[in-house]
């Protein structure tokens, strides 16, 4: 399993949806990877976190990861994302961890799960993505 250094996501997805949402990288391999995203600026009109903002989250986690499985010269589109909001989050950061379920040569899908400071569940999501050439 290659780590790759996270701070060099982070640095690639300055200016993109990521970098507006203000989601970090913290860890990540082709089989995990792990981000945050604070709930300031991420919330729905009564103060809850977006469930938007957490499919975002989710989305962009899951393509990382797709992109490192796909290699160099390859890229990850993703083409099918659900999820499932268990409760809402106020205030602090989400974290999202995105673990593969599937890895092949075209089709790479992951599961994250999105949990608040304390640990407990915020969002279930899944993502496939479909593997190309760059």
């Amino acid at each position: 399993m290659t780590q790759i250094d996270p701070a060099s996501f982070t640095a690639v997805h300055q200016g993109t949806l990521a970098d507006r949402m203000g989601i970090e990288f913290l860890e990540a391999t082709a089989e995990r990877v792990v981000g945050r995203m604070p709930v300031a600026g991420n919330t729905q009109p009564y103060g809850l976190l977006h469930g938007g903002a957490s499919v975002v989250l989710a989305e962009t986690l899951g393509s990382t990861a797709a992109a490192i499985h796909a290699g160099p010269g390859r890229i990850a589109m993703g083409i099918e994302i659900n999820a499932t909001h268990h409760r809402s989050a106020t205030s602090g950061f989400v974290t999202g961890v995105a673990t593969r379920l599937h890895g092949g040569r075209t089709l790479a899908s992951y599961d994250i799960e999105i949990t608040d400071e304390q640990g407990r569940r915020v969002c279930t999501s899944r993502l496939t993505c479909m593997l190309r050439d760059a």
